[in-house]
């Protein structure tokens, strides 16, 4: 007869034990999970921001009441890419040209104005007024293209304003005005933007949702 054989001592200890049901959102795994989708979200708005659609903060007072102090407003930037700039639109543009920087510091940048933690500088929102080659001319509050008095509902005159012009529209280049024309530091003050400064068009009004409203 055979010598009864027994289980390990090991195998003993864990008899009738069940074994642990894997714990959720535990272990480095889960945070790693949460690292990727977060970093996979920045990416997407960097993508985003950098071909499609931007938020911008309005900080003054410049195009009331079209537009208001705290006001969130999306602004395509393909517009510009598939079509040409047109009177009347409203758009954000660099007032100066961006200084050099190093790729680390550019990607830097772009994360936090894609998600918000930094506002972009130099950037202003104007309303187009004058193309190229026409001749623009301000006085008794009205403005003038080619001679002809633009019909403006938008625009906003505070008291007596400052005569303007006639000056022709260099090409490549448009003039803009805020609409609250006495509050407003625009192409009266630093001249005709460079086409190729302008970031988008401004589309809709995002926030306050009391302020919604196409542009």
């Amino acid at each position: 007869m055979s010598a009864p054989s027994f289980p390990d001592a090991e195998f003993v200890s864990d008899v009738g034990v069940q074994p642990d049901a894997p714990k959720e959102n535990d272990g480095p795994g889960f945070f790693l999970d949460l690292l990727g989708l977060a970093a996979k979200a920045i990416l997407v708005a960097v993508v985003i921001k950098l071909l499609l659609v931007q938020v911008f903060w309005i900080p003054s007072e410049s195009m009331y009441d079209t537009l208001e102090v705290g006001d969130r407003v999306a602004v395509n930037k393909l517009a510009y890419r598939l079509g040409s700039v047109g009177r009347g639109n409203v758009v954000v543009f660099d007032l100066e040209p961006r200084a050099a920087e190093s790729l680390p510091s550019a990607a830097v940048r772009t994360v936090a104005e894609a998600v918000g933690l930094r506002t972009p500088q130099s950037d202003l929102i104007k309303r187009v007024i004058a193309l190229p080659g026409e001749s623009i001319e301000v006085r008794d509050n009205t403005v003038f293209i080619d001679g002809v008095a633009l019909v403006e509902p938008y625009a906003i005159w505070d008291g007596a304003n400052p005569a303007f012009g006639p000056k022709v529209i260099p090409e490549g280049t448009v003039f803009v005005m805020g609409d609250n024309r006495s509050h407003s530091r625009d192409s009266r003050i630093f001249g005709p933007i460079p086409q190729d400064r302008i970031i988008g068009r401004a589309f809709v009004v995002l926030w306050p949702v009391a302020n919604w409203s196409g542009l």
